[in-house]
């Protein structure tokens, strides 16, 4: 008998803003969790599993068209018992039942829709269904029934097809390599590499998809593909660099290509800032407009870098507005990140939470000419200046077929350059340059009158650790003390919120729902977190954040390695028993956790030296390398960690007193260069806790008259450097 209230149901207690979003629907919902799957198992009644995330354009769609439809979610409630999981809380069954639609052959995606038995097998899988048949798709009223009749009717086929399905993700979930060249296989396949050959091949492979005429990988929709594009980074300069051929020219033709097409087109907010989810398009033009924590952190690492390669400083000024849109927008008041912006608006009036039928997709955004008239009263040059910069004409660009009609609205992107404005309009320069300073300005302000997207407030470790790692990166490529301070002072909320001795939680609750983060932390957390303390200790020369570093990693491998044969899992040996234990090298909107996990244990090597260390990385990295170089787009993280494996680190030693003014610009010569296999070591003379945090590097180094650096491939180190230049050019030798 369903418990559900009349006006909420079980997730209003939820601490999930995703679930809360659901609270009203008239669905007997219940969080994932013991008492939800032994209901199923006591009542002999098949589980429906809905997956998704709260910026979630069509999860919002089908909740509105079904979750809140009093038939249907009376359907769902009498036949099924109704689970809702969000996927940011939960990676781990989203990992595992994602693949059951892969293996029945569909396309993955949220909003996901998974049928199990009481004993969590899924034996039948979609993602959005509408309430009426459509575009060849079924009604969801039709699927439920044949779904059901097919559990109480033909349960031997049910149980067989469970058994299939089961079966093929525990096999996909190992990649075939990983068997085929376990052992001694492997590590004779990754000895035969040469340096040279892994970023070499992998760019071969990924331009067969690169789109030459837009930038980027693929047609349509198009995402930013950021490991990819690193991928390419690193080759245009490391192969110039490190003696293994000439500067490979079309890579940084095409990494410059992609990152000026996507800050040209409207995956970039030209008001606010920040990137959006992906383009629906191949130009980079009409955006699926949520705004994800994790690709603004891997983007603005990107641009940062990409600065410092090319010595372009319109990249880094994109890197820093990336920042100072998270700043304004995603953090909270302790410094720690918040996790999602939505892809929809809610008009004014309707109610708190409210999605489905108040919700308009990008309606935030997007504008008609009357709207930039209507924000910019009395200064027609701004008017105009914006329109022609900005592509706004009464066509539009953009329709969100769910909401009313109305005038045709455009996303704003690059449309004409400067100049050609100036031309087109008989002006100066200089007049258009501050016309179309002063249109954003007033169109920002205007724009933030109208109804805000939801914001998804929780504050996740991994997402958090990407975005710490980039403000660290972004001080330490542009010399910006305030990135520096985001970066230490999110770091420090982290620690508070989320770090409790050697563990690792995955998500603290947000502002509006305070209490004990309840979540394990996954694999992601523990490699991504270990990476940026890493990226801090370089950015600060605090040696406190290598212990935190190193206290994580030695944690990850007691909770998530295989000992038998190598890698890590994802999910965590005293965590929740699930249908199968996911372990996937394959990099998805965020690098993998295990490449990241090898990655923070070949940066504690480089400052340790204990060849355990090594040994660990290459057993995760071993296995995977032959795919990861066939496959390079899904395996992207897994190439860069093995590029550092098979190449080595240069690991720059700084040897002087903390406060002399030297030693500090021996640190910010090696910041402000690009070196893609980097270990900055910090030693002053009188702290002993510096040299304990890099006793590998910090053998044999004594204090001098004046600071010092020591450029080290190898373990075999240059003579000491004590101009910042000179240093400067020995680490780009």
């Amino acid at each position: 008998m369903s418990t559900v209230s009349p006006k909420k149901n079980r997730l209003a207690a939820s601490a999930s803003p995703y679930l809360r979003q659901h609270e009203g629907n008239p669905v007997d919902w219940w969080p994932w969790g013991d008492e939800a799957l032994a209901r199923a198992e006591a009542e002999d009644r098949p589980i429906l599993l809905s997956i998704g995330y709260s910026a979630c354009h069509w999860c919002h769609v089908m909740a509105h068209e079904c979750f809140e439809d009093e038939a249907i979610a009376a359907q769902m409630s009498r036949d099924f018992v109704c689970i809702k999981v969000d996927r940011e809380e939960r990676p781990d069954l989203d990992q595992i039942y994602q693949l059951s639609v892969q293996v029945l052959g569909r396309g993955g995606g949220w909003p996901l829709t998974v049928f199990l038995t009481p004993q969590r097998k899924p034996f039948f899988a979609g993602t959005y269904f509408p309430p009426r048949e459509r575009h060849g798709l079924p009604s969801f009223p039709h699927v439920l029934d044949t779904v059901l009749d097919a559990y109480r009717n033909k349960r031997d086929e049910v149980e067989a097809q469970a058994g299939e399905i089961a079966g093929a993700i525990e096999r996909a979930t190992q990649l075939e390599a990983q068997d085929e060249r376990a052992g001694s296989d492997a590590r004779d396949a990754l000895d035969a590499l040469a340096p040279a050959e892994i970023l070499e091949r992998a760019t071969k492979a990924m331009a067969r998809r690169f789109d030459d005429a837009r930038g980027g990988f693929g047609h349509r929709p198009k995402f930013p593909n950021t490991m990819a594009l690193d991928v390419m980074l690193r080759r245009s300069v490391v192969a110039a660099s490190g003696g293994a051929g000439e500067r490979d020219a079309q890579c940084e033709t095409r990494v410059k290509r992609a990152l000026a097409a996507m800050r040209a087109g409207g995956i970039w907010d030209q008001l606010g800032g920040g990137f959006h989810r992906y383009s629906t398009d191949e130009r980079w033009l009409v955006p699926h407009f949520e705004k994800m924590l994790y690709d603004n952190a891997l983007l603005a690492r990107l641009y940062a870098d990409a600065a410092r390669a090319y010595d372009e400083p319109r990249l880094a000024a994109v890197a820093h507005d990336v920042l100072r849109y998270v700043a304004r927008e995603m953090t909270a008041a302790d410094g720690a990140f918040f996790s999602t912006q939505d892809a929809d608006s809610v008009p004014a009036g309707a109610p708190a939470g409210a999605h489905g039928a108040h919700a308009e997709e990008g309606a935030f955004f997007v504008w008609t000419p009357a709207e930039i008239d209507a924000a910019l009263p009395g200064d027609d040059e701004a008017a105009q200046v914006a329109k022609l910069a900005f592509g706004v004409t009464a066509r539009g660009n953009f329709e969100d077929p769910h909401a009313s009609p109305g005038a045709p609205r455009t996303v704003l992107h690059e449309a004409m350059p400067l100049d050609e404005v100036a031309s087109e309009r008989g002006a100066s320069l200089a007049t258009t340059r501050a016309a179309l300073e002063r249109a954003s300005r007033g169109l920002a302000a205007q724009r933030d009158q109208r109804p805000r997207p939801f914001r998804d407030e929780k504050v996740i470790a991994s997402w958090n650790a990407l975005m710490i790692g980039a403000c660290a990166e972004v001080a330490m490529a542009t010399g910006d003390t305030a990135a520096r301070a985001m970066a230490e002072r999110a770091f420090a909320a982290l620690e508070a919120r989320l770090l409790t001795g050697d563990r690792v939680m995955r998500v603290a609750p947000p502002p509006d729902h305070p209490g004990e983060a309840t979540v394990a932390g996954f694999l992601d957390d523990y490699a991504f977190v270990a990476n940026a303390a890493l990226d801090l200790y370089e950015a600060t020369a605090t040696p406190r954040y290598v212990a935190v570093a190193r206290r994580v990693a030695r944690a990850a491998i007691a909770r998530f390695a295989d000992e038998a044969r190598g890698g890590f899992y994802f999910a965590p040996s005293d965590g929740e028993a699930l249908l199968h234990r996911p372990k996937d090298p394959h990099d998805q909107a965020i690098p993998s956790g295990s490449s990241m996990m090898a990655l923070a244990l070949l940066r504690l090597f480089a400052l340790d030296g204990d060849p355990a260390l090594e040994a660990r990385a290459r057993g995760t990295l071993a296995p995977f390398a032959q795919a990861a170089l066939d496959q390079p787009l899904g395996l992207a993280q897994h190439v860069i960690a093995l590029d550092r494996l098979v190449r080595g680190s240069t690991d720059v030693v700084v040897v002087g007193p903390r406060d002399d003014p030297r030693t500090e610009a021996l640190l910010d010569a090696v910041r402000r260069a690009y070196v893609p296999h980097r270990t900055l070591a910090f030693v002053d003379p009188g702290d002993d806790a510096t040299r304990a945090a890099c006793p590998a590097l910090a053998e044999g180094k004594e204090a001098r008259p004046h600071p010092v650096a020591y450029v080290c491939r190898g373990r075999t180190c240059s003579p000491p450097v004590s101009d910042a230049a000179a240093l400067a050019r020995a680490i780009g030798a």
